[in-house]
């Protein structure tokens, strides 16, 4: 499918804000003087390695999976902090921001922006429409500026026309939405003056001070106390709901993901292997790799509390810069082991397309080539 037919697609499909095609983000590893001289060819590391996903609006989708899988990648990659390889990331924005970047001289299409196309020095209207909360609350503020110089900061650099009694209210009112209150308590003290929950509080305030429409969740609650972490995903659901927000939400703990998520795709060495409904997923897993996923869900079981569960797992994550030919879990499959005799040598050989076991769920493995299979993205979308 052309660019003009993705397009075409997320087009006719209002509830679709942002459509990723094939997006692949490959650092280059140096080379040797000796592989220089012997001509060899340049490798890479394949951080995210031709990936495709839809995101409805006010939907909350979620990319899990171990790390090293490539999902704060792909949430950097949206908002060009790395490099596109290749692909297209098609995004939606609102009216205001479309006019901008029509001023500023970016294609536009149907109220529809490839961000992947988009030159770096135009990105600043999209970065106003797509925030993100980094992972680290403490490292993503500056530790020399008070919280008000951090939630004021984003109106200084887009520059935007209103006055400074403007802004204040403005950054009031975010503190009262994530329950810094009474917030002349909270907007003279420093980062280091505030807990971790009030630290990452602060982060999502200035992630949603200009009211964007799509934000990139990145393990927004990893490094949280667990006696908080449920506050902090209350939050931002209430936000959600109250701002008609858009979650990419980025973990690799399954069990928030079923708390917050719709949808999920299972991200494996930079590949999608499993994408679907949240609780279907967890529920009934397919994928192999899943399976193994949530099988480390810790449950209680107070008749043994000593009981360690065996994972349907085996050995280390290989190199994003050596991926295995074939499919890229075979060597750590334990499905495949059990079913080699039927499966053959195809595991080993082909890299698995995508097979729909079911309505909206779509898998990457040779244990359902009986199923329907999508060969190539259009097929999706067609």
């Amino acid at each position: 499918m052309t660019s003009n037919g993705f397009i075409e697609y997320i087009s006719k499909n209002k509830e679709d804000i942002l459509l990723v095609n094939n997006l692949r983000v490959w650092f280059p590893i140096r080379r040797g003087i000796g592989e220089i001289l012997a001509r060899k060819p340049r490798r890479y590391v394949k951080a995210v390695d031709g990936i495709f996903f839809n995101v409805k609006k006010r939907e909350t989708f979620c990319l899990v999976g171990e790390s090293g899988c490539g999902k704060t990648t792909t949430g950097k990659a949206l908002l060009r902090l790395v490099p596109i390889t290749g692909g297209n990331a098609y995004f939606r924005p609102k009216n205001d921001v479309i006019e901008t970047l029509k001023n500023n001289g970016v294609e536009v299409h149907d109220d529809i922006v490839d961000i992947a196309n988009i030159p770096l020095k135009k990105m600043k209207p999209i970065r106003r429409e797509i925030s993100m909360i980094y992972q680290d609350p403490f490292g993503s503020l500056n530790p020399r500026y008070t919280v008000g110089a951090i939630l004021e900061e984003p109106f200084k650099i887009h520059k935007l026309d209103l006055t400074s009694s403007e802004i204040e209210e403005r950054v009031y009112k975010a503190l009262e939405q994530v329950r810094l209150v009474p917030p002349e308590d909270f907007i003279g003290r420093h980062p280091h003056q505030l807990s971790g929950g009030q630290r990452q509080r602060v982060a999502i305030a200035r992630a949603i001070i200009l009211n964007p429409g799509f934000v990139i969740a990145d393990e927004p609650v990893s490094m949280l106390d667990v006696s908080i972490r449920a506050e902090i995903l209350e939050l931002m659901l209430n936000l959600k709901e109250q701002q008609d927000l858009t979650y990419l939400f980025i973990t690799h703990d399954l069990a928030v993901a079923r708390y917050i998520c719709d949808r999920i795709a299972v991200m494996y060495l930079g590949s999608i292997v499993e994408m679907g409904d949240a609780r279907r997923i967890i529920e009934e897993p397919m994928h192999p790799y899943t399976k193994a996923l949530v099988a480390a869900i810790p449950e209680p079981d107070p008749t043994n509390r000593l009981k360690i569960r065996s994972l349907p797992i085996k050995g280390e994550v290989p190199s994003a810069a050596n991926i295995p030919v074939g499919c890229r879990f075979h060597p750590r499959c334990v499905a495949y082991d059990e079913n080699k005799k039927e499966l053959g040598t195809i595991c080993e050989e082909k890299e698995p397309v995508y097979f729909v076991p079911e309505e909206n769920r779509y898998v990457s493995c040779w244990l359902y080539r009986k199923h329907k299979k999508i060969e190539s993205i259009k097929d999706l979308y067609a």
